[in-house]
């Protein structure tokens, strides 16, 4: 398990200002020790989408004495010494990010006086991309032509001499668009939306990356990955290059259904967003209901997984250039299924939680799916959530328990919480998040200490699938709400989270299957992927593929139990719908009664309410891991719960059990078992405890 750290280390009581990153110090490095960190996320070097002569200066710029004195470095002399401490850093490329800041020089424009916070000194002015491509600053930056010898010339043969009239998102009306997600209301700057689709941006990151690699990076993270997706909330994106590429796409598609989609428009000459708006469309008011939406979204998946992975090989590439090998990840944000493309792209999985609350296991059972093999990494948000509150908290010196539950749960459900380092509060709260020294160093300390107590391969019986075809709409209508807000309408029922939630709500581990739709993602459903539960639940799972009816029969046909919910196989022949259905292990039931989805009884039967999940350890031991979120406010405190008895079915019988708890306690339980239920009683459940249930001895040692 990686431990990360977000590691924006933006200054208390102040903007956390995109893209770039305050300079490091030599000290934050001890603290990373302490934190037993192992990868940084969101490092380093954000200032590439300000201009690549802003970026060299984070990278390699030089450090006046009397910053030197208190142990301020350049952003490559910051990442030598976390590689002495055997610390991974990320430098981190804000792809969706054109930035434009106001600007105060001197009068030969020959040194910059103060930069987006102003100070009424100096020559007014600009600095950003536009300047930059167009060599406005000769006295500052070096020109375009150093980083781009032959020019950026675009997709129709033309030299671009501003990056951000090129490159910006464009609505419906062809109007710019505007990362406000990153926006400070009270400052002047301005921050475009850029589209990776177009050719010149891509060259544009391209050259990000390298200098990146050149300042010593051990992986580059790619932020906002699924752009120009991201820009749908703001209607957009219709530029030249979306609709050009939209324009192929239909190509491939049969003729007889863009015929009837085009409705007698020339596909020569078609331009989508011409042709809503002249059928009064403006892809922002029930967007999913515009004519061709389908169609667009798929082909704008398959263009993100295209140019993700353009990126992802470029930075291998350009590493191995220079005798590095280079990690790739992204920020997959809520890991919503769009990103599911992308993760064959990645060596580690990062996501910013669309909405960060105190109890989230049915989300974390989701992520550790959708990482499967691979390390994932997970960062708080700020927005739609509880991390605000959680930092008033914490600065009053209460809050502890609530916060070691955000670290413990991750790790206990199959993820990892990074520790928050000056983490992201938005653009409007001027403050950013930085945990107690003390708490953070005794969390990470058990996690590190612990290690060999978790693993990513599960024992537990239920697997609950997550159909992406027949989840996208619904779960698109629940969280339709730009992503300064991440607000989730309850009114929209989604069968697949009231499944889970029940699940985790009574305490039964349980593994998520992710069913992709074979379009937008590559549908790997088999047999072998679900044999190992006793139950498989299919809640609302009205649209499958033919690789996912053959993994279902495969699964009956090895004695598996399914549990169908809602809706299921609408668009499958009368046949095979009704013959699955009228399988003797087929149940149905509601995807919100705990019974109707445990046909087999309960895996983990206590009177306690906790999140539950069962690792299987590469010793062969089973290790239960147990989140008491019983928070008292009143107390400041989750109340630890006496005597606590535990019936746990294991796949095979174990010789005895020990009880690990948060504080490092060891204690070993008595153990009864009774025909493959092995039970025991814990003295106390307290935040985070681990019960492992093994042969011989089980040693302490790390």
């Amino acid at each position: 398990m990686q431990r990360g750290v977000y590691f924006d280390a933006w200054f208390p009581r102040q903007h956390c200002y995109h893209p770039s990153l305050p300079p490091r110090r030599l000290r934050m490095v001890d603290d990373l020790v302490d934190y037993r960190a192992t990868v940084l996320v969101w490092a380093s070097m954000g200032g590439g989408s300000l201009s690549l002569p802003y970026l060299e200066q984070e990278a390699f710029g030089p450090v006046d004495a009397r910053s030197r004195f208190y142990g301020f470095v350049n952003d490559s002399e910051f990442i030598a010494a976390c590689h002495e401490r055997g610390i991974k850093v990320l430098g981190i490329v804000f792809e969706a990010q054109g930035w434009e800041f106001p600007v105060e020089l001197t009068e030969d424009e020959d040194a910059v006086l103060s930069i987006n916070e102003l100070r009424g000194v100096g020559k007014r002015g600009w600095m950003g991309l536009r300047e930059f491509s167009s060599n406005r600053y000769p006295k500052l930056w070096d020109p375009v032509e150093k980083y781009f010898p032959d020019g950026l010339v675009n997709s129709e043969g033309q030299r671009v001499t501003d990056l951000i009239e090129e490159c910006v998102a464009r609505d419906i009306h062809q109007q710019p668009c505007h990362a406000h997600w990153v926006e400070c209301p009270d400052r002047e700057h301005q921050c475009f939306y850029m589209d990776r689709n177009n050719p010149v941006w891509r060259e544009y990151l391209k050259a990000v990356i390298r200098i990146q690699i050149d300042a010593g990076v051990d992986g580059i993270q790619l932020d906002e990955a699924e752009l120009p997706m991201g820009a749908f909330q703001y209607g957009a994106c219709f530029c030249k290059d979306c609709m050009k590429g939209f324009r192929e796409y239909l190509r491939v598609l049969p003729p007889s259904h863009v015929e009837d989609a085009l409705d007698g428009a020339d596909l020569d000459t078609f331009h989508y967003g011409e042709w809503l708006l002249a059928k009064g469309h403006d892809f922002k008011s029930d967007r999913q209901a515009t004519p061709l939406f389908g169609d667009y979204y798929a082909f704008q998946c398959r263009a993100i997984k295209k140019y993700f992975a353009e990126l992802a090989d470029y930075a291998r590439e350009y590493g191995r250039s220079v005798g590095r090998e280079v990690l790739v990840s992204g920020n997959f944000f809520n890991l919503d299924p769009m990103y599911l493309a992308l993760a064959d792209d990645v060596d580690m999985v990062i996501t910013e939680m669309r909405n960060t609350t105190y109890r989230q296991p049915e989300w974390y059972r989701y992520v550790a799916a959708f990482a499967g093999d691979k390390d994932v990494v997970v960062v708080e948000n700020p927005y739609g959530g509880v991390v605000p509150e959680l930092i008033g908290l914490l600065s009053e010196g209460r809050g502890h328990d609530l916060f070691r539950l955000s670290l413990f749960e991750a790790a206990a459900l199959g993820a990892n919480m990074s520790v928050p380092y000056g983490s992201w509060m938005g653009s409007v709260i001027e403050d950013s998040f930085y945990a107690p020294h003390g708490l953070a160093t005794e969390i990470q300390a058990f996690l590190a200490d612990h290690e060999r107590l978790f693993a990513r391969r599960t024992a537990n019986n239920v697997a609950v699938v997550f159909s992406v075809e027949s989840t996208r709409q619904l779960i698109g209508r629940a969280d339709a709400s730009d992503n300064t807000t991440n607000a989730r309408d309850a009114s929209v029922v989604v069968p697949y989270r009231v499944a889970t939630s029940t699940l985790a709500d009574a305490t039964i581990p349980f593994d998520v299957v992710i069913w992709a739709d074979g379009v937008t993602a590559e549908d790997r459903a088999t047999p072998e992927s679900l044999v190992r539960f006793a139950t498989v639940v299919l809640p609302d799972v009205h649209a499958l593929t033919g690789a996912q009816v053959a993994a279902l029969e495969g699964y009956l046909d090895s004695g598996g139990t399914v549990v169908v919910t809602d809706r299921f196989g609408e668009g499958l022949p009368a046949s095979v719908r009704e013959r699955i259905l009228g399988h003797e292990r087929v149940h149905t039931g509601r995807h919100d009664v705990l019974e109707d989805l445990l046909p087999h009884g309960r895996q983990v039967e206590t009177a306690v309410s906790a999140a539950a999940n069962i690792q299987q350890l590469v010793d062969g031991s089973y290790a239960l891991h147990l989140v008491n979120y019983d928070y008292d406010a009143s107390l400041d405190a989750v109340r630890a719960v006496p005597d606590v008895s535990l019936r746990v079915k294991l796949p095979k019988d174990m010789e005895r059990a020990t009880a690990v708890t948060s504080d490092g306690t060891w204690t070993s339980l008595e153990l009864a078992r009774d025909e493959g239920v092995h039970a025991v009683t814990l003295d106390h459940l307290g935040v985070y405890s681990i019960v492992v249930f093994h042969d011989g001895e089980l040693s302490k040692a790390r």
